[in-house]
Formats: C-alpha cells, sequence, structure tokens
C-alpha cells in the first residue's frame, strides 16, 4: 500500500493492535469490490483540503442499494443524508468526506455522479448521497469556494484498491491531538461458523483529547494535550466509515456503528462539544437489504460480538496510521500543524511496551 509519504505505517514499527488479524493489506479496500479515491488541494498558502470517497464497488449502487446505518458520537457536524438512512437502513450512493463548509458541493456531485452511473433514472427519482465533514480551518482558508462537483467525480475515477493515507484527499488540512491527522485505514479478519468475513474502517482523524497510543499516555509524555480547558481552542471531528462483507441488518450494523467510538476512546478522544464524531457501517452483501427481494439469513447476534471487537481495533489502529503517515502542513496566516514526532515517540512506545 502506497502512502502520499514515504513514512512507515504504525504496524511496520513491529508494534500491534488488538487481538484479531488484519486483512491482506490492512486497509477498508479488503472488503471486496471497495475502493477509495482522493483529490488533494494544495494551492498558496491558503488551500489544504480536498475530497474522499469511499465507493462499494457497484455502479448501480443506487438500484442495488446496500444495508447501512449511522451512529452518532457528538453530533456537532454537517453529515447528510443521515435521516434515510435512520428510516430505510439503506445506502444508495458511494460516500463522500470532505471539510465543514464544502458539503454542498460534494453533495451536488454525489449527484452527478449517480446521474451518470444510472442513466435509466427517471425525472422525478431524487438521490441522498451521503457526505461527511471535518472542520480543516486551522490551515485551510475554509471560506473560500475551493472545492467543486467535479472534484467528487475525480475522485470516483480515482478509487482504487491501493487506498493512499496521510496528508491527502479530505485529510488534507486536518488535526489530531495537537499534530497532523489525516487519513488512516485498517481491516480485521473475522471467522464465524467457518466462513471468513473481513472487516474494514477509514477515518478522516480531526479531533481532540489527550493522545494515548497502546495504553501509554504520548500526549502526556509529550506535554500535549487538547483536553477541554478554558484556554483551548474549538476541537474538531472525527468522520468513521466501516464496511464489512459479513450479511448484516441494518439494526446489526448500527449496533457495530456504536462501537467505533469506543476505538476512539482508546486512543485519547473524549467527543468534546464542539466535535462532530459520526460512524457509518454498510455491508456489501445485500442479504440484509429489506424489501429487496433478496433477505436472507443474516449473521446471528450472538456472533456480533467479534464484529464488535473489529471495529473497535481498527478504528484505534486507523488513528496510528494517520498520524504516523501525517506530515508537517504549513497553512493559512502561517500556521502550522507539525507531525507527530516519531523520533520522540517510538522510545516511549518501546520503553513502555517492551
Amino acid at each position: 500500500m502506497s502512502t502520499i509519504s514515504d513514512k512507515k505505517r504504525f504496524r511496520e514499527y513491529g508494534f500491534q493492535t488488538g487481538v484479531l488479524p488484519t486483512g491482506d493489506t490492512n486497509s477498508i479496500s479488503d472488503v471486496a469490490d471497495v475502493k477509495v479515491g482522493h483529490v488533494t488541494l494544495i494551492e498558496g498558502n491558503d488551500v489544504r483540503t480536498g475530497v474522499t470517497v469511499i465507493d462499494p464497488g457497484n455502479e448501480r449502487l443506487f438500484r442495488n442499494k446496500l444495508p447501512a446505518a449511522v451512529a452518532v458520537g457528538n453530533g456537532f457536524g454537517k453529515m447528510t443524508g443521515t435521516t434515510q438512512i435512520e428510516e430505510l437502513g439503506t445506502l444508495e450512493t458511494p460516500i463522500a468526506l470532505t471539510n465543514t463548509l464544502a458539503v454542498g458541493p460534494v453533495l451536488r456531485g454525489l449527484v452527478d455522479l449517480t446521474l451518470a452511473r444510472n442513466p435509466d433514472m427517471e425525472e422525478y427519482e431524487t438521490v441522498n448521497g451521503v457526505v461527511g465533514e471535518t472542520n480543516d480551518g486551522r490551515v485551510n482558508r475554509i471560506h473560500l469556494d475551493i472545492v467543486k462537483p467535479e472534484h467528487v467525480l475525480q475522485a470516483a475515477e480515482k478509487a482504487s484498491k491501493d487506498v493512499e493515507i496521510g496528508c491527502v484527499g479530505a485529510g488534507t488540512g486536518t488535526r489530531a491531538f495537537s499534530w497532523k491527522g489525516g487519513v488512516g485505514t485498517a481491516s480485521r479478519t473475522i471467522v464465524i461458523k467457518d466462513k471468513k468475513y473481513v472487516l474494514g474502517a477509514l477515518l478522516q482523524t480531526n479531533f481532540g483529547g489527550e493522545l494515548t497510543i497502546l495504553g501509554v499516555p504520548v500526549g502526556r509524555e509529550l506535554g500535549k494535550s487538547d483536553l477541554p480547558l478554558p484556554e483551548s481552542k474549538p476541537d474538531g471531528s472525527c468522520m468513521i466509515v466501516l464496511a464489512t462483507n459479513a450479511p448484516l441488518s441494518a439494526r446489526q450494523l448500527k449496533r457495530i456503528a456504536k462501537r467505533a467510538f469506543l476505538g476512539l476512546a482508546r486512543t485519547g478522544s473524549v467527543m468534546a462539544h464542539g466535535s462532530g464524531d459520526y460512524a457509518i457501517a454498510f455491508s456489501t452483501d445485500r442479504t440484509g437489504v429489506e424489501g429487496s427481494g433478496s433477505t436472507g439469513v443474516c449473521l446471528d447476534d450472538n456472533d456480533l460480538t467479534t464484529l464488535f471487537l473489529a471495529a473497535v481495533e481498527t478504528v484505534e489502529e486507523s488513528v496510528y496510521d494517520a498520524l504516523f503517515t501525517a506530515t508537517t502542513t504549513n497553512g493559512r496566516d502561517g500556521q502550522v500543524l507539525e507531525e507527530l514526532p516519531l523520533d520522540k515517540v517510538l522510545p516511549l512506545l518501546e520503553k513502555r511496551l517492551r
């Protein structure tokens, strides 16, 4: 897997998050058909933003909807499409991530993409596009009209199984735990009743707290914390996308999505007042789509605990990957987001863990 930088991923330093085995590339694209594409926008000193598209891989998705669910950790955000997913339990477009004030043009881009992929749509049919966001305004002049609908089409065209992470796409200008954040990903394999399934996560990390890595209080040790003290600046947000090929209903996917926030908590987040923390989970198996004619037998609820664990572990590791692969970013008004100082972090981890 390539990244936007030459940095190594968290696991490549010899550390292991959790107990479950990873998928082949330890990314959300280990789920069959799922692809990810980015458009990164860097212009002058003011523009540090972009678009990321998570595509389930079915160009006829509008007609062949997938079971999906959304969980809200802290609702200080502008995510679109959630009420229809809550009502119907289905996903009908790829998922796009961007900055807070670019949700409008990105939603239009998803509509354009859906219309292009479904030329048989009736004139009266509408599209429930799903767009998540975080505020990259620390280094990006977010009030500028930079992100356009065509950037969604470009990201979708570039979608690949080879997922770039770090300061790329929707993670170009993000911040996490006082350091440069970005896009992170991870996956886990699960065996249930002799059948193998995969669950993968992709995160847009832009939230605060006090960084903890595998239980080591890194933020405290390095004297950097975003704990909600009076002098603290407003917090950020985190968008979490979970994908799996397990046959699950929307109700079951919602239970899995809720566990994503336990992964955030492991890394030191408290989902502060100003943080918009959302998790959307979908399955590429249409078994759980009610009213589709394809409804079959979903997994038993008693078998979900391992998937809960997979959600927690992939979210936790995705945060670490975003931090470990992000690079120092300069932006508007001379603002600087410094990369995680691995020369200080690695000795701390090695000392405490080994």
